[in-house]
């Protein structure tokens, strides 16, 4: 029988993890375009169920301890915001090149699973919320859970993140009809670019 802190674990891990952001869009992105997608749902995937599991063993107690951590994370992160999104506006506005996972202008073609790899990596771990919400937060509630209600609510955590990324990955193929024209893409680019910039707005903000 299935333990219900699976259920908690699940409901918590999702309502986590839906949130639109940097690496949600990049998935996103990757999935319209069909290019490796099965490696970069992976990636987005074992990051979250590292970072679930550190949590839940404890890990979350030593992050807090260490707020120097979360600064050197957080500037980190609003630096590589503010060059994705720049590339993204660049996109944008030259169009050339609005069919790019990553914003440049070359052919769809030279992203190469190496570089999709370091992309989305550097989107899923140089953002300081997944340490607050998933870490800290998620772990904290999970470490909670007596034994073995703690591994259940790991585990469902994990489930959870496996099928968001994968239904996102996958399902953003259903969209490629709506982003056969470049306007399309422009306007998907201008909305990114955005984003970014306005993550990157946020993240400095709170170091202020």
């Amino acid at each position: 029988m299935i333990d219900p802190a699976f259920w908690r674990g699940m409901a918590l891990g999702a309502s986590l993890i839906m949130a639109i952001g940097a690496q949600n869009a990049f998935v996103l992105r990757q999935g319209i375009l069909k290019r490796h997608v099965g490696i970069v749902v992976a990636v987005c995937a074992i990051c979250d169920m590292v970072l679930i599991a550190a949590g839940v063993a404890g890990m979350g107690g030593l992050i807090a301890a260490y707020p120097g951590f979360i600064t050197l994370v957080t500037w980190g992160g609003a630096s590589f915001l503010f060059l994705y999104g720049l590339r993204a506006w660049r996109a944008a506005f030259r169009g050339a090149g609005a069919l790019q996972a990553d914003g440049s202008r070359a052919a769809t073609q030279e992203m190469t699973w190496q570089r999709a790899v370091v992309l989305v990596s550097m989107l899923s771990l140089l953002n300081p919320h997944v340490y607050l919400d998933t870490v800290i937060l998620l772990g904290g509630i999970g470490a909670r859970e007596p034994a073995p209600g703690n591994v259940w609510f790991a585990g469902g955590a994990m489930i959870a993140s496996v099928l968001w990324f994968t239904a996102l990955g996958y399902g953003a193929r259903l969209l490629a009809p709506l982003f056969s024209r470049p306007r399309a893409w422009q306007i998907l680019d201008g909305i990114v670019g955005l984003m970014m910039w306005g993550l990157c707005a946020g993240l400095v903000a709170q170091q202020m």
